[in-house]
This record gives C-alpha cells, sequence and structure tokens, in this order.
C-alpha cells in the first residue's frame, strides 16, 4: 500500500515539474492579432504577456478609434494566448497524473 502511495507522490511531483517547465515555455510561445483593417497589430506570450504593439500612423490622429482598437485586439489576443495556456498545462496535468480510483478529473 505504501509503495503504491509513494509512487503516486512520486508521479504528483512529476507532474508539478513537467507543469512548472511548460509555463516557462509558454513564455516563448507568442501569439500575434491583428485587427481587421491592418492598422494594429499585437504580439504577446501563452502567459498573457504583451510583448509588442504595432499601430499605424492614421490610429494617433483617432483617439477614439486607437482605443476601441486596442481594446478589442487585444481581448482577442488574450483569449487565445488563453486557449492555449489552458490546453497545453492540461495535457501536461493529464499526461502526468497518476491513476487514482474515483479521481476521474481529465474525461
Amino acid at each position: 500500500m505504501f509503495g503504491d502511495l509513494m509512487g503516486m507522490m512520486g508521479k504528483l511531483k512529476e507532474a508539478q515539474q513537467k507543469i512548472a517547465e511548460t509555463k516557462k515555455r509558454l513564455d516563448y510561445v507568442l501569439i500575434d492579432e491583428i485587427n481587421s483593417d491592418g492598422s494594429l497589430e499585437v504580439t504577446i506570450t501563452a502567459n498573457r504577456t504583451i510583448k509588442k504593439i504595432t499601430l499605424s500612423d492614421s490610429l494617433l490622429n483617432n483617439k477614439e478609434m486607437l482605443e476601441d482598437y486596442l481594446v478589442i485586439t487585444l481581448n482577442k489576443a488574450i483569449e487565445k494566448a488563453s486557449n492555449v495556456n489552458e490546453t497545453e498545462l492540461a495535457a501536461v496535468a493529464k499526461e502526468g497524473m497518476p491513476n487514482i480510483p474515483g479521481m476521474d478529473l481529465f474525461k
């Protein structure tokens, strides 16, 4: 019984390490989002850190449009990054979890 418990604890520790490694790797996964007319481009990491914002000069003359485009484009980029992040972390967690009866967390 204790051998099984120790094996499960080892697998959990291994899964935690893989999750931490995946989180670090996601700092280098870049997601680009470009608005509909191409005047604004946002680059963020899969961990949702903004890396770059590029905009056309025409947006500098229209504060309201710039604000609207920033909100829309950033939200789309964050949504994509969140999906990548959650998918990657769930895959690692599922792969590393020991088979514990009654703990069907990742079906």
